[in-house]
């Protein structure tokens, strides 16, 4: 095939593409698979929520809205606050004397696994490191497919 055919080919491939993507499909109208995910995935958080309960072992996801400032008192912790529905945020209390710090910007949308603590705001998510002595579930974050941990 000659070079110019490559092109032609290659242009082609792409105006299909873009064709195709900017076409409205019958599943539009329906709820993303990722939301629906999100929102089952999330649902113990909101339960635990809902009743005022305290130190449950969750996971979940959600979109970073806010990046704070480091908590440096006693054993350091990266702080952010997530959104996991229209109603509910967390505070982050992310563990980086035992773990990585998690390279966050607002917009940023991760998972996670950790301890939930209730409070009035939305509550509490930390645990999201290893346990260095084996007697706690061990946490993470999951931040553009790297687990900080």
């Amino acid at each position: 095939m000659s070079h110019a055919a490559k092109h032609l080919c290659y242009a082609l491939i792409l105006a299909f593409a873009l064709c195709a993507c900017n076409q409205p499909s019958a599943e539009s109208n329906l709820a993303s698979p990722l939301a629906e995910q999100a929102s089952t995935s999330n649902r113990s958080i909101e339960q635990a929520f809902s009743a005022k309960q305290s130190n449950i072992q969750v996971s979940g996801t959600g979109v970073v809205v806010k990046v704070l400032a480091d908590d440096n008192k006693g054993a350091r912790h990266q702080k952010f606050l997530v959104k996991i529905n229209p109603q509910q945020t967390l505070l982050f209390a992310h563990n980086i004397d035992l773990a990585p710090r998690v390279p966050l910007q607002a917009g940023d949308t991760i998972s996670f696994s950790g301890e939930y603590v209730y409070n009035p705001k939305g509550g509490v998510i930390h645990w999201t490191h290893h346990s260095p002595k084996g007697n706690h579930p061990g946490g993470w974050v999951m931040h553009n497919n790297e687990k900080y941990q």
